[in-house]
């Protein structure tokens, strides 16, 4: 194993920059889709702090919030198409080999979520 072989195995084992590299995943290919869309809105406050007392009312009855589906089979399957996409593009992005490279070394400089929750 040559000395670029030994620092590549290094970096990519090193749980520091899997952790990072976890998060900048989910940032870039999940967070920043159409999950946009879907979480805009208006969200119920609850008195009772578990949603127990949020009821949805539809003109076939109500619908007790936990109960309640959040996305229907045409929401889901749209987040998910585009989730898929743009975790393709990471992909290729992270597999590139001259963008690759940059990328792991950038997120082994540094943290771009430092405020969101490392993985365990």
């Amino acid at each position: 194993m040559d000395k670029t072989d030994e620092a590549i195995r290094v970096l990519i084992t090193d749980p520091v920059l899997q952790k990072r590299l976890a998060k900048y995943l989910v940032h870039r290919c999940f967070r920043n889709s159409v999950l946009e869309d879907l979480h805009a809105g208006i969200a119920p406050d609850s008195k009772a702090g578990d949603y127990s007392d949020v009821l949805v009312t539809t003109p076939f009855g109500e619908i007790p919030w936990p109960k309640l589906s959040r996305f229907d089979d045409e929401e889901i399957k749209t987040l998910m198409i585009d989730v898929v996409q743009k975790t393709y593009g990471f992909i290729q992005e992270l597999f590139d080999e001259e963008n690759g490279g940059e990328l792991l070394l950038r997120l082994a400089a540094r943290d771009p979520l430092p405020r969101w929750e490392d993985p365990r």
